[in-house]
């Protein structure tokens, strides 16, 4: 496996906003203290994930993950910063170069019922891309998806099936397919096992393995399960409301976890080890994205915060050989 770069998350932040409608306009004019709506779904991400690894990128629900995964994707524009795919910038590609790299990145989703249309029979949805784009000849199609549907472990003679007809694992490859089709370098996986039975879950895995190997890919694993990471990747990122709060080597990360919310994740992940062992759910709940804490994110919910941790943020900085962590007890610490 090379160690190039090939995707750079750099300074990469996304907000909602919603405007005032006449009616809060009017009553703002009014005297009401009506102001309008922005959710901080990411803020400030840097990353850079290199040729042919698994990224594991990992947090609660809201975290910011999923959309960050989205653009990565190209499906939704960062509102500020920049990502770079194979050193261009992919915001400004135009033409057969921006086709080229939306090919080249495609997106695995949680929920592939909802994903996938339900008025097309499998070979449609796995052939329609690779036809449009040129990618095999139209009387190639059959015969190519055929082939896509052997090496993610589907019947061929399933094809002519519509998605109501298969199992949620099948589905599940059956998105797989559709990705793989267009022969693309990345691939973006939002939780593309979390909706699976345990035991599927596993064969969903060992073929993203697979998958990895035989087509060279590169993945950005997107999951709430550290479990599940931890067994797939190569690194491990770490969110908490819209920031990266660590990264390493998955094994480092998980047997010495420098960041005390990832050392509450991972005291959280179930084991077959015998003995006594107390599970404790992370303090409190996450805060609103819409109003986000000052100073570290996670202060209000850290048993080891003190008054830095309430007024100034924490900057990702190198903590060992290859780890990242953004936590003041560092400075402590040295």
């Amino acid at each position: 496996m090379t160690q190039d770069t090939i995707l750079t998350i750099d300074g990469v932040s996304k907000r909602f906003s919603k405007d005032l409608d006449i009616a809060e306009r009017t009553a703002r004019k009014l005297g009401a203290k009506i102001a309008p709506v922005t959710v901080h779904a990411v803020d400030n991400v840097s990353l850079d994930i290199r040729r042919g690894e698994v990224l594991g990128l990992v947090g609660e629900s809201g975290c910011g993950k999923s959309t960050l995964g989205r653009m990565v994707a190209g499906l939704a524009a960062p509102s500020d910063g920049r990502i770079v795919y194979n050193g261009q910038d992919v915001a400004g590609l135009k033409g057969a170069a921006a086709r080229d790299a939306a090919l080249k990145i495609q997106m695995i989703f949680q929920d592939p019922m909802s994903s996938l249309n339900p008025r097309m029979r499998v070979r449609d949805i796995v052939g329609e891309a690779p036809r449009v784009h040129g990618i095999v000849p139209k009387g190639d199609v059959d015969g190519y998806v055929e082939d896509i549907l052997n090496q993610v472990g589907l019947d061929p003679a399933t094809a002519k099936r519509y998605p109501h007809q298969f199992s949620g694992g099948q589905r599940a490859r059956v998105g797989i397919a559709r990705a793989l089709a267009v022969r693309p370098d990345f691939l973006v996986c939002d939780e593309s096992v979390a909706a699976l039975d345990v035991s599927i879950q596993a064969q969903v895995l060992n073929l993203f393995v697979k998958l990895r190997q035989d087509f060279d890919l590169t993945y950005l694993f997107v999951s709430h399960d550290l479990g599940v990471v931890e067994h797939i990747s190569d690194r491990i990122a770490v969110m908490y409301l819209g920031r990266l709060v660590e990264l390493g080597d998955a094994e480092d990360l998980i047997a010495r976890p420098n960041h005390p919310y990832t050392q509450a994740l991972i005291s959280e992940i179930p084991t077959f080890e015998t003995g006594k062992r107390s599970y404790h759910a992370i303090k409190g709940e996450i805060p609103s994205p819409l109003n986000p804490p000052k100073g570290c994110h996670f202060h209000p919910r850290c048993p080891h915060a003190h008054d830095r941790c309430r007024l100034e943020v924490p900057v990702l900085r190198e903590v060992a050989p290859g780890r990242l962590s953004a936590c003041h007890l560092n400075d402590r610490a040295a």
